[in-house]
């Protein structure tokens, strides 16, 4: 994108490679910052920036030339801050792709007044865990005047965890928000469980309530009196099982041959609506999502800079259309049931 470098923070680590690599397709200069030294092929093949993120003068150099950061390093409990304020003092766009909502309630409450102040625009969890779920609801509720509930059901055949979901599950001891009531409260433990009805190959799947930073984007901007978000358990399970490897690359592009299938069933005053996207690689596909908004940002910025979820500041259809090679999404469209069964 003529005028203007993105920088990428976190810039070894597992999505952050498809990050750089789908900003290199889209033709932009990128600025790459690690927090420890890159291996000697980086260094040969790009001039690399280094900066921890305890050291805020060597941040504010990393970013010298940016017109705004994707952070890519968690856990985002202890890089966003950092990040965020290193973006504010140098006037430039933050966002991050993480799926912590402790992470997320932080980043929106703490940097608003200031980022509409500077005209800077922040946005956390720009990724499949959070940002695309948001911008499915927001397509879901557009034409209601009020919403009763919004269920969203996550299927995956498989997650193999990166190191960094690892270090993040470790981190992140935060207790669980859904929306009940029309407020952030707590998830009821045990967590509920049931069934979802997924399209083919996943058919039906037991599910547990597994909220993450969907639930605070989505309630940032839609009042619904009761918002939950659901996993298929095999995933799960995977996640939870130390031996599980890592992703292995099936492809030129890095992408695994992981699948998933987002499904957000939204009910209101115009009854129920559900809407769908389904994709490969929970991890790839963050890539084009972050790199579309923050493209988006610089091309057509809000009126006024501060904190937003998607949906805030984003036309659904027309963002998810961007991405269609990346993503299927279906259109919205009357639904019988409920989701969770």
């Amino acid at each position: 994108m003529a005028g203007h470098a993105i920088a990428v923070y976190g810039a070894t680590g597992h999505t952050a490679q498809f990050v750089r690599r789908e900003l290199e397709r889209r033709g932009c200069s990128i600025v790459l910052i690690a927090r420890q030294p890159p291996g000697e092929a980086q260094r040969e093949s790009t001039q690399w920036r280094r900066a921890q993120c305890d050291a805020p003068d060597a941040l504010d150099h990393a970013l010298e030339g940016a017109s705004s950061v994707i952070n890519c390093a968690g856990p985002f409990a202890d890089t966003a801050p950092a990040l965020a304020e290193a973006a504010l003092r140098r006037g430039i766009h933050y966002l991050d792709i993480t799926a912590e909502q402790r992470s997320v309630r932080q980043t929106l409450a703490t940097y608003h007044d200031e980022a509409r102040a500077r005209g800077v625009v922040i946005v956390p969890a720009m990724a499949f865990y959070g940002g695309l779920a948001d911008l499915l609801a927001t397509a879901a509720c557009s034409a209601m005047r009020s919403v009763e509930s919004i269920e969203i059901g996550v299927a995956l055949d498989y997650w193999h965890p990166t190191r960094g979901t690892r270090s993040t599950g470790e981190r992140n001891t935060a207790r669980r928000l859904i929306v009940s009531g029309g407020r952030l409260e707590p998830l009821p433990s045990p967590a509920p469980t049931g069934n979802w009805s997924f399209p083919e190959p996943f058919g039906k799947q037991p599910v547990s309530s597994v909220p993450l930073s969907e639930i605070i984007l989505i309630s940032k901007h839609i009042a619904a009196a009761r918002i939950r978000s659901f996993m298929n358990d095999a995933p799960l399970g995977d996640l939870g099982n130390s031996q599980t490897p890592p992703p292995t690359a099936q492809d030129a592009s890095g992408r695994s041959s992981q699948r998933f299938f987002v499904d957000v069933v939204a009910r209101g005053d115009r009854g129920a609506v559900r809407i769908a996207a389904s994709g490969r690689d929970i991890y790839a596909v963050s890539a084009p999502l972050v790199v579309e908004a923050c493209l988006q940002i610089l091309q057509h910025p809000p009126r006024q800079g501060g904190t937003y979820a998607p949906g805030e500041i984003f036309d659904p259809k027309s963002f998810l259309g961007a991405l269609s090679s990346d993503l299927k999404v279906t259109r919205p469209s009357a639904a019988s049931v409920s989701g969770i069964l």
